[in-house]
């Protein structure tokens, strides 16, 4: 949107009714293409317009006032807008005096300048929002004029000047300016006629087109509702041909094809069958097998296949024989006495299958026993490959320094306290044995799948406690130097500050808190910058005690009333801080508070192959445990990696 002052050059003839002019036509002016669609728009907009003396757009004085214009009209020929402009104003007389000077010697630069609010686009002016003046200007661009003088009724045109308003005796050139208005009105006309029947056409053919488009839309309705309907292709074929190449409501096409449907029903009741149920799900061999394999070693069936009724199985030694064939248990497949066509490879993964549920479903039992605490404290993450996992802390920045206006950016003191650890692998395998399957050991493997899933949830409980009990209970060494617990000031490069000496209390609480809340982040692991950053300012939400210290714990944290023998008033930590007991801790005394892992992490638990171990089997005859002890291996393995992020977090109290 722009501000512009548009110049014209002036033309026109005064009288004491008022001098008509051009006040602006289509074409480029000051740079600005006027398009003439754009200025017929803008008709109304010069009504009431004023014209002053000095062109200074937005900071016109009252006392250079000469005019104002009046009856706006779009004048096809000229392709501008026609407006009377009569003079009034202090500086009336000189509007007067300049337009006799412009009639009379029309080689002067004199003209006017349009003060109006446009909205353009790349030089194209598409809408004039508002005249603000049209203005008296020398050296003109382009554009308005005057154009002649309006008498009074029944009075001449005058071509003295514009002071005198005497009536001029060249009759001439009055009947000239008299024929060459009618002309222009008589054009005017026509143009208007032109204009309304070309309007005329283009709203037929509008119609037209509008009409063929509905019908074609009622159309492709209609082959969608016959689709749709499932009527016979007889009915559907009457139905089109009532509705064809036609325009009609919807809803009454959907009356007639309910209303056939329901013509339909009645004559074809009589000659109804009742056929078979629906087929809710399709199942083959395999399904059939693998729910057998499931119920014979008490795993939980996929959920597509526990309404699936199968035969039960007596026990591990029927499955081997049905399967492979194998009745003088040579660990290979007979093909002639196998029943249902399987392999030996079929029964293995069969049973790995119905095993790996086991050991998930034991896996999560172990957990809710309360071997999961570890979940609360650390942060799970899946790794693609068994590389060396560093849990780098980047250097934090409390807050963003103030830049002043065209201020260079300073460097942000950044650094990081890089932590490492590598994958180790856990597992081992269990024997199935072609004795066992001979003897029909069904529940010995069964709880063989059963006891892995519980050593797997043990195995990671185990790790993550030691974090707190290695080291004599300080803890790993970080790769500050530091124990991962110790007293030493921050203000060291081994500085932790997060090991205190004190029984778990309410009150012991808050002092352990408060120092993790006031920890230092990160800003540089570098000399001067130690135990300089802003305040963690997180509170612990975890407290870890060993068994015996449960009770402790639960009285200080979970009791909706703290009672000593001298108070008796609501616990106010009660919601802020959950209790978790450590299975493996055998201090008695001991205790740890931690923050939550989403705030402010700090122990990191990589897996690669996921949390819960895989069972893997061999079993084919050339295998060399099936060839040499007669037996198939059922192989257990975890891949994990124990990382501690940050210490902050952290803090441990080893009560003697």
């Amino acid at each position: 949107m722009t501000d512009e002052p548009i110049t014209m050059q002036l033309q026109a003839v005064p009288s004491d009714k008022g001098i008509e002019v051009i006040a602006i036509t289509a074409g480029i002016g000051n740079g600005w293409i006027f398009q003439p669609a754009v200025l017929q728009a803008s008709q109304f907009l010069w009504d009431k317009a004023e014209c002053y003396t000095d062109h200074t757009p937005g900071n016109h004085s009252v006392r250079d006032l000469g005019g104002i214009l009046s009856d706006p009209t779009w004048d096809v020929i000229a392709q501008g807008i026609r407006a009377v402009l009569s003079p009034i104003g202090p500086a009336s007389q000189v509007v007067r005096d300049v337009a006799e000077a412009a009639l009379a010697h029309p080689n002067l630069h004199i003209g006017l300048s349009a003060d109006i609010l446009m909205r353009v686009e790349d030089k194209t002016v598409l809408e004039i929002i508002k005249v603000k003046s049209l203005d008296i200007v020398t050296h003109p661009a382009r554009g308005g004029k005057f154009v002649r003088v309006l008498q009074s009724q029944g009075e001449s045109p005058m071509t003295e000047p514009i002071s005198s308003l005497t009536p001029s005796a060249d009759t001439t050139v009055v009947q000239t300016e008299q024929t060459l208005s009618k002309l222009a009105a008589g054009a005017q006309a026509v143009v208007n006629s032109l204009q309304a029947q070309d309007a005329l056409a283009k709203l037929e053919a509008s119609n037209a087109s509008a009409e063929k488009l509905q019908v074609g839309m009622c159309q492709a309705l209609l082959q969608t509702a016959l689709a749709a309907s499932r009527l016979p292709e007889p009915w559907q074929v009457r139905i089109r041909e009532d509705f064809k190449d036609s325009y009609f409501d919807p809803d009454t096409l959907q009356k007639r094809i309910e209303d056939d449907r329901a013509l339909l029903s009645i004559t074809t009741s009589s000659r109804a069958v009742q056929g078979p149920g629906r087929i809710g799900a399709m199942v083959n061999s395999a399904d059939q097998l693998q729910a057998a394999f499931d119920d014979l070693l008490g795993a939980p069936r996929d959920a597509d296949k526990v309404g699936l009724k199968v035969p039960r199985l007596t026990g591990i030694r029927e499955a081997y024989l049905m399967l492979t064939g194998d009745y003088d248990m040579h660990g290979g497949f007979d093909p002639v006495r196998a029943q249902l066509g399987g392999t030996t490879t079929d029964f293995t993964g069969l049973v790995k299958n119905a095993l790996n549920k086991i050991v998930v479903n034991s896996f999560e039992r172990m957990g809710t026993a309360g071997y999961d605490w570890w979940k609360s404290i650390v942060t799970v993450e899946h790794f693609n490959n068994l590389n060396t996992i560093t849990g780098t802390l980047i250097g934090t920045i409390g807050s963003l320094p103030t830049v002043a206006e065209q201020a260079e950016y300073t460097e942000l003191a950044a650094g990081d306290s890089p932590e490492t650890a590598s994958f180790t692998k856990y597992g081992g395998y269990i024997p199935l044995t072609l004795e066992a399957i001979d003897r029909d050991e069904t529940r010995k493997l069964r709880l063989y799948a059963i006891e892995l899933g519980n050593a797997a949830m043990r195995n990671i409980s185990e790790q993550v406690a030691s974090i707190f009990t290695q080291n004599s209970e300080a803890g790993p060494v970080m790769a500050d130097g530091g124990a991962l617990f110790n007293a030493t000031a921050v203000t060291a490069a081994t500085g932790h500050a997060n090991l205190l000496t004190t029984a778990l209390a309410a009150a012991q609480w808050d002092v352990v808190a408060a120092a993790v809340y006031n920890q230092p982040m990160l800003i540089k692991w570098e000399a001067g910058y130690y135990g300089t950053g802003k305040k963690l300012a997180i509170e612990p939400r975890y407290c870890l005690v060993p068994r015996a210290l449960r009770k402790a714990a639960f009285d200080a944290f979970l009791n909706t009333w703290d009672v000593t023998a001298t108070v008796h008033a609501e616990n106010l930590l009660k919601g802020n801080v959950v209790p978790l007991v450590v299975p493996e801790w055998t201090h008695d005394n001991a205790w740890a508070a931690v923050c939550d892992p989403n705030i402010a992490p700090s122990i990191i638990l990589g897996e690669r192959f996921g949390l819960v171990p895989e069972i893997y089997i061999a079993s084919n005859e050339t295998d060399p445990a099936v060839f040499m002890n007669d037996e198939h291996r059922l192989k257990v393995r975890q891949f994990l990696a124990l990382c501690i992020g940050d210490f902050r977090p952290l803090h441990k109290s080893n009560v003697v």
